[in-house]
């Protein structure tokens, strides 16, 4: 369960910084994957999870693509919720390794922060 104080603060900062968000999380994701630490890997596919929950809405009206985009990497996240007890081998730990990061990719890239870097 997220708190609520992580909603609210989440929801103040400007869309492309949510985004930002959600590909830091996912980037993690990779990485305390590639270590094996599934503690960890669970709560950040759960908080990936709201981030997208919190930041569609947002996006609706005016980036429909992304927004439907954005829905499409949280069903991958749910998929993987539901996996990653069983997924403890090492070619699934590299699959959700890889996808993760691909994941976070293209979020980044989706938040228009590298532009205006």
């Amino acid at each position: 369960m997220i708190p609520v104080t992580r909603h609210a603060s989440y929801l103040r900062q400007r869309v492309p910084v949510r985004l930002g968000s959600l590909a830091a999380d996912l980037a993690r994701i990779a990485s305390f994957a590639e270590i094996l630490d599934s503690a960890a890997v669970e709560s950040l596919l759960e908080e990936s999870t709201a981030f997208i929950e919190w930041c569609v809405p947002d996006l609706i009206n005016e980036q429909v693509e992304q927004a439907a985009r954005l829905v499409d990497i949280q069903r991958g996240l749910g998929i993987w919720r539901g996996l990653w007890q069983k997924a403890q081998t090492e070619s699934e730990r590299r699959k959700l390794i890889s996808q993760a990061q691909a994941w976070s990719d293209e979020v980044l890239q989706m938040s228009g922060l590298l532009d205006s870097a």
